[in-house]
This record gives C-alpha cells, structure tokens and sequence, in this order.
C-alpha cells in the first residue's frame, strides 16, 4: 500500500493553514462550483468503498456488499482520501461561500483523519472490535428499518451473511496478536457470538418470507455463517485473548492527535483538563446546595453547615443521590420506564414550545447483543438519505448471568430519575431531535461528517436546559440526578487523558468515577472498559456543551429582547452538525478558521 510520509503530511497539514487570496466574484462561484462536484464525488466514492456504512447513511445501493478490510481495500480509502485532500484544499486556497467553507472544514479534518487512521494509528491491526463492529452493522443495517419491503431486505442479508465468513477471515489476518491490546480481545470475546443473536432474532424469524431458490440460499447463508462465527469465536477464545499483550493506552502523541480530529476544537488537551477540574469543583458546589435542599428535615441526614469539609460535601451530596438511587425499575421494567420517559419529555417540550419537533418516529428497544458492552443507552438515528424512518432510543438490559448485586448496583445507577434525564440526552430534546435536524439540511455531506462534540454537546445542554425550564415540575431529587449526569460528563473528559496519557490505574479511575462523580461501581466498571477500548470520545460530551453554552450567551448578547429559546435552538441546529465553532461562525457571520 503506498504511505503518505511524514514530510508530504505536514506539506498537507501546513497548506490548508495559508493566508487565503482576496477573491473576485467570478473565483468564488468557480471554487464553489469545483467544491460541491469533488465533495459529491467523494461522498460516491467513500460510500462504494464503505458500503455498510452506506447502508447505515441511508444509501442502498450496496446493500449487498461489505467493506474490503484487506491491502488492497485500505489502499483503495487512502488513495480516495489523499486524492480528495489535495483538492479540497485547492478550493479552500480560492476562497469559498461561508456553506462550503464549513463543508471543506469538515471534509479536510476527516480526509487527515482518514489517513492517519490508516496510516499512523493502524487500528486495523490491533483493534478487534473493529471487525465485530462492521458484521454487526453489516446485517442490522439492512433488518432493522423498513426502507424496502422484507424479501428484499432479507436477501440483501443473505448477501452479506454469504460474504461475512470473508470479513472475519480478514479480522484474523489482519490483526497482529501480540500487538492486541487484552481488554480488546475480552470485550470482542463477548461481543461476537451477538452475531448468532442478530441473525437469531432478525432474520430467522422472517424466514418464511422466502420461497424457493431465495429460502434454500437464506439458509445455506445462515449455517455457512454460524460456522464461520464459531470458529472466529474459537481463534478469539484460544489464539487471540492468550496472546494479546498490547498496549491499550495510546500515550501523548497519538492521544494529541486523535483528540483533535475528534473534537475539532481550539482547546487542546491541557486546556480541556483545566476546564474540567474547575467545573468538576462547580458542580460539586452546585450539588451540595441542592443536596442540602433534598435532606432538609430528613431525620438521620448528615450534617450540612455551610462550609463544609470535604468528608461532609461527599456524604451530603451521597445521601441524597442514595434517595434518588432507590427509587428504581425492576431489571425487567427498563424499556418500558424509558418509554414513559419518552413520552412525558415529548408532552413537555411541546407544551413550552421550546423547539420544532421532527415527523420521523423515535421509537425504544433493547440495544443488540453485538453492541452490548460498551455503552448503556445510545440514539440510533436514521441516516440523512432514508427519509422518514424511525429513530431508535436503545437501552441495553441487565445480562441474564448478571449477579443480583451487580444488577442492583446497574438499577440504582439508572434509577427512575437518572431514566428521565437518559431520555432528555439521548431522545427528547437530545439526539433524536437534533439529528432529525441535522438530516434535513441540504447538503447531505455535512450530515455524513457529523461533529461528535456538536451531537454530545447538545444532548447534554439539552439535559440542563430541560431542568432549567421545569421538567419534572421542578423535582430537587431530579435536578440534583441531572448535576450527577453533567459531573459524569465532566470526567469523562479527565478520564479520557488520564487513561490514554497519564497513565492512570483501574484503583485510581474508580476512585474518581465513583467517589469524585457518585457513579455506582457497575456504571465505573463499565466505563473504565469503555475509556480502555475508545479514545477521544467521552471528553466531545464536556467540551461540546461547554461550546454549546458559549454560543447560547452569545445569541442572547447579540439578538437581546428578541432572543427566545425556540429561535436560539431551531437557528443553532439549522446548520446541520458542525464543530461548535463553525455552528457560531455560521449564526454571527464570524470567520470561518
């Protein structure tokens, strides 16, 4: 495969970063013009190259097609990307319209990426979950929307189940064993025979819809890939979880890197931590003051002077996340509180008209098997080309083979409250809605691009937002859950660094998961694995907001008695999903760097 070196990358890297020309009129549309024709050829050529994601965007071309992880498939993306680069960044040398302009942005940041990515970082190498991630979605994408009638979406599936055994025959090559991180190769170990559940509970039972030739290769497709999952799952089990000594923290270059085509923010990894530790001290003010609030008059409550130490801060502000933390549903019962959830927070953000609502349907489910394991709630939103399909609020269950202590300790963790304040984030006014948005803007590019810290940052000013306007009709027990949630956030961004950079131990993040932050030790524990196995994602939530804020404050400076929270949150989520920045760029005219 041909590299991109060091010295061309910089070249790269520097040249996007030049003074731009002054521009006449006639530059101008020429460089636009050449822009939308590369960003659409491109967009073409990536969803050809990555058809399951494809699939998942909402293009159905591919349906019956997987992603080569191969040599030659990989070279194939980063000559797409190096090429496309090259030309993004001679257009952005021209001058472009503030629109494009944010398009180039985005698109820039994700061809470096890509080619990092491939290039630097080489996760192919040592990431299983890569693989485990691309057949879950390979089949999901095709059964779990109905974008097309079911014997057709079913024969996409035998398509795919047919080429499957090929993807994880590439998983294998690929991965270099001892370069494995083990927390990797534990997490995959569990997550792979979800597979057999997907094909189990989605296609299986809608078997019958084929007759004939369309049955008969239905299900020669699902032997041929029970085997194909079994043996993966044996070379997991017996080569791959005995023989993987990987490093699981990227460490600072790396780290530095990835964190800032995450966020495409200008704070960097210092500057977030600052933040971070300071709000982590507010919040914790803004928690006891509440929690004093919730215990005032409880007999046996701890003491709550005014000032107190800081053993009567952690105990304060515990006693009454305990209150909250007991009152919550039975293991069986999470669906439908969240359900319940849904529709309170839908009754309420109409009534105060605090935004447009979308058409498209939410709807809640049990999140797949395949997808278990790293996160406990997730939006799943449709992708900007399948119109009107639903959006899927996923709540992951408590695992049958759980203990009663450790289902207990998950329970209290999304007792009823924190359920309610899971539905602002992740539906109601969080992800489904800001999504919907997002993939009604015109260019569908910039919904494909997405920026992470816009989507988290959102979702979490939504949750505060929320609590500010009465939800829950001004529930304390409710507010202080919300603060809980938005400290979490908060470490999460410590924890990030701190894990892939700084080095800290299992002992020490629990330490601050659970007693800096309050979460329960089934919540930590399956974040400290989530921190391990992603990076650079759980610190967009913090930073996200704190941009999202930012802008707010600007809007109601600049539009004064005319602002109102309907034209803010319609205006702020028009431009599709951008970095924060480029969001307040585009509502103030602000130049676009």
């Amino acid at each position: 495969m041909n590299t991109l070196s060091r010295r061309s990358a910089v070249g790269l890297l520097g040249a996007a970063a030049l003074p731009l020309p002054a521009r006449s009129a006639d530059t101008a549309r020429a460089a636009d013009a050449t822009f939308v024709d590369l960003a659409a050829a491109w967009l073409n050529l990536s969803l050809r190259l990555n058809p399951i994601a494809a699939t998942r965007l909402g293009d159905h071309r591919y349906d019956t097609e997987l992603d080569d992880m191969s040599a030659t498939g990989r070279a194939r993306m980063a000559l797409l990307a190096r090429r496309t680069l090259v030309e993004v960044i001679g257009c952005q040398v021209g001058g472009l319209s503030p629109a494009n302009a944010i398009d180039a942005a985005m698109l820039s940041n994700r061809l470096r990426e890509d080619l990092w990515t491939l290039e630097v970082l080489q996760s192919w190498g040592w990431d299983p979950l890569i693989y485990s991630a691309l057949a879950g979605d390979a089949l999901y994408a095709v059964m779990a929307r109905e974008f097309a009638p079911l014997p057709a979406r079913l024969a996409s599936a035998t398509a795919r189940m047919e080429k499957l055994p090929g993807l994880l025959a590439q998983a294998r090559a690929n991965l270099v064993v001892a370069r494995t991180p083990a927390v990797h190769a534990e997490t995959v170990a569990k997550q792979n025979n979800g597979l057999l559940s997907l094909v189990g509970g989605m296609i299986t039972p809608h078997a019958g819809e084929l007759t004939g030739a369309a049955r008969t290769r239905l299900d020669a497709a699902t032997a041929t890939l029970a085997a194909a999952i079994e043996q993966h799952q044996t070379w997991i089990e017996k080569v791959l979880v005995p023989g993987a000594k990987g490093e699981f923290r990227l460490g600072e270059a790396l780290y530095d890197t990835k964190l800032s085509f995450a966020l495409q923010s200008p704070l960097d990894r210092a500057e977030i931590r600052a933040r971070a530790e300071a709000a982590v001290i507010a919040t914790r003010k803004e928690m006891y003051a509440a929690a004093r609030g919730v215990l005032s008059g409880r007999p046996g409550a701890p003491a709550a002077p005014d000032t107190p130490t800081a053993d009567q801060e952690q105990a304060v502000i515990q006693a009454a996340l305990d209150l909250a933390a007991a009152d919550h549903p039975a293991r069986a019962e999470l669906v439908g509180t969240a359900t319940a959830a849904l529709a309170e927070a839908t009754d309420f953000v109409r009534r105060k008209d605090l935004i447009t609502l979308p058409a498209s349907p939410v709807k809640v489910i049990l999140t797949p098997e395949f997808k278990r394991g790293v996160a406990v709630a997730y939006c799943d939103a449709p992708g900007p080309m399948d119109k009107g399909q639903a959006t899927f609020f996923a709540i992951s269950p408590v695992p049958d083979d759980w203990t009663a202590q450790r289902a207990e300790s998950f329970l209290r963790e999304y007792n009823r409250r924190a359920i309610d304040d899971v539905t602002t984030h992740e539906a109601m006014p969080g992800h489904y809605v800001q999504l919907a948005h997002s993939n009604a803007y015109p260019s569908p590019l910039r919904s494909v691009l997405a920026s992470g810290s816009f989507v988290e940052g959102w979702a979490v000013y939504g949750e505060t937002m929320m609590v500010q306007e009465g939800f829950k009709g001004g529930d304390p027990l409710y507010a202080l859950v919300v603060l809980k949630t938005r400290l979490r956030s908060i470490t999460n961004a410590i924890l990030d660094q701190a894990v892939h950079v700084d080095g800290i131990s299992r002992d020490d993040a629990m330490k601050l998961m659970m007693k800096t932050a309050f979460q329960e030790e089934g919540e930590a524990a399956g974040k400290w694995v989530r921190a391990c196995v992603s990076s650079g994602q759980l610190p967009s939530y913090f930073v996200g907001s704190e941009e999202h804020w930012e802008i707010r404050r600007k809007a109601q400076q600049a539009w004064g008695a005319n602002f109102t929270l309907k034209r803010y949150h319609d205006t702020v989520l028009s431009f599709g999903s951008p970095p924060p920045r480029l969001a307040r760029a585009a509502m103030f005219d602000e130049p676009i760097g």
